[in-house]
């Protein structure tokens, strides 16, 4: 049994084996069918991809083949284009070229025949000027004088002529004027009433000289009228003497001017004796006695401020703003509240009490020589406070007290703001007046402008202005015409109510001394 079992066991051994061989044959097999359809499989995904990859390939060539082509295209064709508008340019260029040449040779042939023309002229010209010399000399040895005498002669009677001519044109027509101008006075009044303040004007133009008697009204006319022409020709004020009684008005818009002619009648009237030549010896006295006023009313505006140690110079004309008026405010009086004013601001700050006072005292010390010399009240003031040695803090509140300049301290300021103060206050200003002032010193310029004007003064509140002519320059022809031209220009360049009298006078002075 042992021996059938063995059998038995290898025999199964052997199946199991010769199985297991057969089953690892079977797995070979299927591994490598496996493998080979895979292998079959990558080669068509490759085959598959080379030719995706030829055709794009192929693709992408043709595309730059033709972007290529119609760049190609685009070049030729701009490249023609601008052959062609070169073409057209070189056309034109050449086009005008040949008209340059044209207008050149035809320009040459004008100049040629222009230089013919021109020898032609010349030649002519010089003929033309023997001929003239000849004439001359002809007309020379004739008449028996040169050519610049008998031109000289020739103007002179020209002249004679025209001014006579128009003198008489002139007086005819002012004749005629003053018949037709009756139908306008009431018109004229009527205006002048509108835009002229009387009573202001009186209060600020005349002054009141007392008179003994009513029979030194006479004698301060004296003969012909020949005393009060030399009072009103030396002083530049016009003498009314109407039926007040015992009482002369002198009226002149110069407070100055005024107050010399007040104190000269004044002394003539004490002295009794009235003439020419005692009138111009008792003006010439006033005005040293005005000057000698001016001077006490700068010292007594000094110590009414308290300020000390100023310029003997600005004193003076401290003592001139007095005559001065500004709006229709005193200008000394408006010096003296600013400095006031100015000291009491100075006060309160803790600031130099003095330094403000002299500044606000001097702020408008320009204005006594503003009406002699150009420039604006401030301009001068600054350079006359330079020219004295002032302080650099005066010379600053001077040039900043209208804020023209920077203030550069504390007192220019209180300077600035005291002036604003003092012109502030009600009944301080009035802007006519300064706006009168201002049209009469104006008149007066133009009339100075004129050639062969000595001297003028407008009279009567500016309704009349007098011009004194210097007779070597003027003549009586003369005379006629100069007062039609100031009466043009002051029409042209004066807004004034009612109308303004221009009278010219020419007068002619011997003096000689008996030894």
């Amino acid at each position: 049994m042992v021996p059938i079992i063995i059998t038995a066991a290898v025999t199964a051994v052997i199946v199991a084996v010769i199985v297991w061989f057969v089953a690892t044959g079977i797995q070979q097999s299927k591994y490598k069918a496996t493998v080979g359809s895979a292998e079959e499989r990558s080669r068509a995904i490759i085959d598959d991809a080379l030719k995706t990859a030829e055709s794009k390939k192929r693709e992408v060539l043709l595309e730059a083949k033709e972007e290529n082509l119609k760049a190609q295209n685009e070049l030729e064709k701009e490249i023609k284009e601008r052959r062609s508008e070169l073409s057209r340019m070189e056309k034109r260029a050449v086009n005008k070229e040949e008209a340059l040449d044209r207008k050149t040779s035809i320009l040459e042939k004008r100049e040629a025949s222009l230089n013919a023309k021109e020898e032609s002229l010349n030649r002519k010209h010089a003929k033309a000027d023997e001929l003239t010399a000849q004439i001359s000399q002809e007309l020379e040895r004739v008449s028996g004088m040169t050519s610049e005498q008998a031109k000289e002669f020739l103007f002179k009677s020209v002249e004679n002529e025209v001014k006579l001519d128009t003198a008489k044109m002139i007086k005819e027509m002012e004749a005629k004027a003053k018949d037709e101008a009756s139908a306008k006075a009431r018109e004229y009044v009527v205006t002048a009433i509108q835009r002229c303040a009387a009573d202001h004007v009186a209060e600020t133009t005349i002054s009141v000289v007392q008179l003994p008697n009513d029979e030194m009204k006479g004698r301060i006319i004296g003969r012909e009228g020949r005393n009060i022409r030399t009072l009103e020709t030396l002083t530049g004020v016009e003498l009314i003497i109407d039926d007040t009684p015992e009482a002369v008005v002198l009226s002149s818009f110069d407070p100055m001017r005024r107050e010399v002619a007040r104190i000269a009648l004044e002394k003539l009237i004490l002295d009794g004796r009235i003439h020419p030549a005692r009138i111009e010896e008792m003006v010439e006295k006033a005005q040293k006695e005005v000057e000698v006023m001016i001077r006490e009313e700068g010292e007594a505006a000094l110590l009414e401020v308290g300020v000390h140690g100023i310029h003997p110079e600005l004193v003076k004309l401290l003592g001139r703003m007095k005559f001065r008026t500004s709006y229709g405010q005193n200008a000394l009086k408006h010096s003296i509240e600013v400095a006031h004013l100015s000291g009491l601001l100075a006060a309160e700050m803790g600031l130099d009490v003095r330094m403000a006072k002299r500044a606000g005292l001097l702020h408008d010390i320009g204005k006594a020589v503003d009406h002699e010399m150009e420039g604006s009240h401030i301009q001068l003031g600054a350079e006359l406070c330079r020219k004295y040695r002032e302080s650099q803090i005066v010379i600053n509140a001077v040039e900043s007290h209208h804020g023209d300049v920077e203030p550069t301290s504390l007192i220019a300021c209180i300077v600035q703001a005291a002036d604003t103060i003092s012109a502030a206050r009600p009944g301080a200003r009035r802007e006519t007046l300064e706006a009168y002032t201002n049209r009469l010193k104006h008149l007066e310029e133009i009339t100075n402008s004129f050639k062969g004007v000595e001297k003028s003064y407008a009279i009567q509140a500016g309704r009349e202005v007098r011009i004194m002519v210097i007779p070597e320059q003027v003549s009586d022809a003369d005379m006629v015409i100069l007062a039609r031209n100031v009466s043009k220009q002051i029409e042209a360049e004066l807004e004034y109510p009612g109308q303004i009298k221009v009278s010219v006078i020419r007068e002619s002075r011997v003096t000689d001394i008996a030894k």
